[in-house]
């Protein structure tokens, strides 16, 4: 079947319980439209839910599935489209009494409140009340006794809501959801946080609860499950609806292709000398674990080589960048940056040793907002500032005014606060620091994140600057464009490195590796 027949391909039989019905549409959207200021979340995007089905929405970082749920979920309304329910046009935004009797949303950050419940969590603000305006709560035990037995969700109703794993809390929330008439549910990642076994059993109760007559949109990044539980997928890039298919008319290669928008080809990258085996090792990292989130892994940089980390949330390649820069303490191996072995979990000895970092959240982790361009720019150098302790404006003012040329940063002077610079500028000045100390290693966490085309274009330039002055560089990202100047990628898939690809790969190749599936040879 060619691609463009894809969206027009009848709904297969259901993978579990036999013909998905074919009456009117348990939810969907159409033509819907969606701008924030010059950015277009969604153009003209469309989907369509069949009653019983599971359907799968894929797409890249930035297709435009947040924005689509949470128009899908009343939280804004389109700027142009509609959305209907059974037929029926979307109730008004204002009442969301009527939203929870359509549609539910179990996110992949829980919004179970802890400090309560299960019970009390469940009938949130429903508390039925006697006379004297007091909760009967052998009342509200038996009704939500009653709705998880229903469900065959087995928590104890009144043990506290944070006590509960990650697998009962998207139980429970799913049983809120249903609890309120919804019959179609979206779930967002919900398998991010849940290891194999779980997983399973997450799958086994969608199956069971579709027997009942859920609907579910299932939203994942992890394709094999998309596979495994869903029957139809519809794919977003760009913030455009791509295709609508079976799941089982539609090859991997070629929804990857689909998400990717590249099916064969190499992209044009800048042609890098290569790194020879006898070049010094400036990152030595053997059998790294780390708590749950990576396991036994090896790194090997050179100086002058760039390597990437490349994977989706959950796939450790965070954690593990985080650990060589001593942010983390692994719970097995060791770092050696350039023969040194590093104290595990600390940045003073990282820093010492020669290690530059720029953090994955620059608003969260690599500014602090109210104070200068000049105090951010060199809060990993106070021994460049001054003696005994004392640190000179002056001296503080010229590394910075240093900084501000050689990273091109738009500013009237070092003096600015930080939070008065564009997004662009305010990562440039986390780079700044991050190269402040003349690393030996420098290590970037989705180094482009928010930033303009321009600004991502000359950070990574900067990269390669770098590494052409025999600095060694890790690249932890999703983003492909931060990857592309790698010299060689490693991709984390659950923890593990699952592939190691050299400079030249192909689009589709890297996002199914990171995807965790394999492409026919």
């Amino acid at each position: 079947m060619a691609m463009g027949e894809f969206a027009a391909a009848s709904s297969p039989p259901a993978r579990d319980g036999g013909p998905v019905r074919q009456d009117r549409p348990v939810a969907e959207a159409e033509r819907i439209t969606k701008r924030y200021g010059e950015t277009v979340a969604l153009d003209r995007a469309h989907i369509a839910i069949t009653p019983g089905e599971t359907h799968a929405l894929v797409g890249r970082n930035g297709a435009g599935k947040s924005t689509l749920v949470s128009i899908l979920t009343g939280l804004q309304a389109p700027d142009e489209g509609e959305v209907r329910f059974a037929g029926a046009p979307a109730p008004r935004l204002a009442d969301r009494d009527a939203w929870r009797r359509r549609v539910a949303c179990v996110y992949q950050k829980s919004t179970i409140i802890p400090g309560l419940t299960v019970a009390e969590n469940l009938y949130l603000n429903r508390h039925d009340r006697n006379r004297l305006g007091l909760v009967g709560w052998s009342n509200l035990w038996r009704k939500a006794a009653e709705l998880l037995e229903e469900w065959s969700v087995d928590v104890d109703v009144r043990r506290p809501a944070g006590d509960l794993g990650v697998e009962q809390r998207q139980f429970v929330e799913i049983a809120r959801a249903l609890s309120f008439g919804a019959r179609f549910i979206i779930l967002d990642e919900p398998t991010a946080q849940l290891d194999g076994a779980a997983i399973a059993r997450l799958f086994e109760r969608m199956r069971a609860m579709r027997e009942q007559g859920v609907t579910f949109l299932f939203i994942s990044h992890h394709l094999q499950e998309v596979y495994e539980i869903c029957d139809r997928v519809t794919v977003f890039r760009d913030a455009r609806h791509i295709v609508t298919a079976p799941v089982a008319d539609l090859p991997q290669g070629d929804l990857v292709a689909a998400m990717t928008g590249e099916a064969a080809g190499l992209r044009e990258r800048r042609v890098r000398p290569a790194i020879g085996a006898d070049v010094p090792v400036v990152l030595e990292a053997r059998g790294l674990t780390g708590a749950g989130a990576y396991h036994e892994v090896d790194l090997r940089v050179r100086e002058g080589e760039i390597v990437g980390l490349a994977g989706l949330e959950g796939s450790g390649k965070t954690e593990l960048a985080e650990t060589v820069v001593g942010l983390r303490a692994p719970a097995a191996g060791v770092v050696e940056v350039a023969g040194r072995p590093l104290k595990p979990g600390s940045v003073p000895d990282g820093l010492a040793a020669g290690v530059g970092f720029v953090p994955r959240d620059r608003h969260h982790q690599g500014l602090v907002p109210l104070m200068s361009i000049a105090d951010n720019a060199t809060l990993t150098v106070p021994e460049r500032l001054g003696a005994a302790g004392f640190l000179s404006d002056r001296r503080r003012d010229a590394l910075a005014g240093e900084m501000i040329d050689n990273l091109a940063i738009k500013t009237p002077g070092p003096a600015l606060p930080v939070s008065g610079l564009s997004g662009g500028n305010q990562q440039k000045v986390v780079m700044a620091r991050a190269l402040a100390n003349d690393p030996r290693l420098l290590v970037l966490i989705t180094p482009t994140a928010g930033v303009d085309v321009r600004s991502k274009e000359f950070l990574l330039g900067k990269v390669e600057e770098v590494a052409g002055q025999r600095t060694a560089v890790v690249i932890a990202s999703d983003e492909l464009d931060d990857l592309r100047s790698c010299d060689r990628v490693l991709v984390m898939f659950h923890g593990r490195v699952v592939a190691e690809l050299a400079a030249g790969w192909h689009d589709h190749e890297m996002v199914a590796a990171m995807e965790g599936v394999e492409l026919d040879a």
